[in-house]
């Protein structure tokens, strides 16, 4: 199945978990811009050198060079009946970049999935993650406030899409393959 597909949602709502397994069951690689980012800087690129001097300084990577690192990997065989990416675009001008990207190429979006979740239970689930990996600056004020600022950057991007009609909303709660399932049945709509 030939696919391009966001995959979007809240801290917590099993965005990683659910990329892997569509990208195993499209077919399709599941494209991180934290994966990009280390590839990049363990891969020694002019782009990963850039990137590595502001993480180093504990800044943000600037939109001009995330934005050439996606459409680098973007342009890469494994990408081209497809992908699905996570991370990326999270900001109005990111999407735009993205819209440019895909029309260079030739090539469109087909579906920007966004996983929901009740904040209480992501609270709950982070606060687990957090006590199992000995993340003690990782309480549920911050985790909160995480998750405010998620909402608040995100819904911009919704809006774009919803317009365009490309967005699915699916429950992000419940069994791992059964999320997986609502995701297809979503995007075959």
């Amino acid at each position: 199945m030939s696919a391009r597909i966001i995959l979007i949602g809240p801290p917590g709502a099993g965005k990683g978990t659910q990329a892997a397994k569509l990208s195993e069951k499209l077919g399709i690689p599941a494209i991180s811009t934290g994966d990009i980012f280390r590839a990049n800087v363990a891969g020694e690129t002019e782009l990963g050198k850039t990137a590595k001097r502001y993480m180093d300084a504990g800044e943000y990577v600037p939109d001009e060079v995330t934005n050439s690192m996606v459409q680098d990997r973007l342009g890469q065989d494994d990408a081209q009946a497809g992908f699905l990416l996570d991370g990326y675009p999270r900001t109005e001008a990111q999407v735009a970049e993205l819209d440019r990207i895909l029309e260079g190429m030739g090539e469109k979006l087909d579906h920007v999935v966004e996983l929901t979740a009740d904040t209480d239970e992501v609270v709950e689930r982070l606060l687990a993650r957090a006590q199992l990996q000995g993340r003690s600056d990782d309480t549920e004020d911050v985790i909160r406030h995480r998750l405010d600022v998620y909402a608040e950057q995100t819904q911009p991007l919704t809006d774009i899409y919803a317009e365009r009609g490309l967005l699915r909303q699916v429950d992000g709660l419940g069994e791992v393959d059964a999320i997986t399932d609502r995701i297809i049945k979503a995007i075959d709509t």
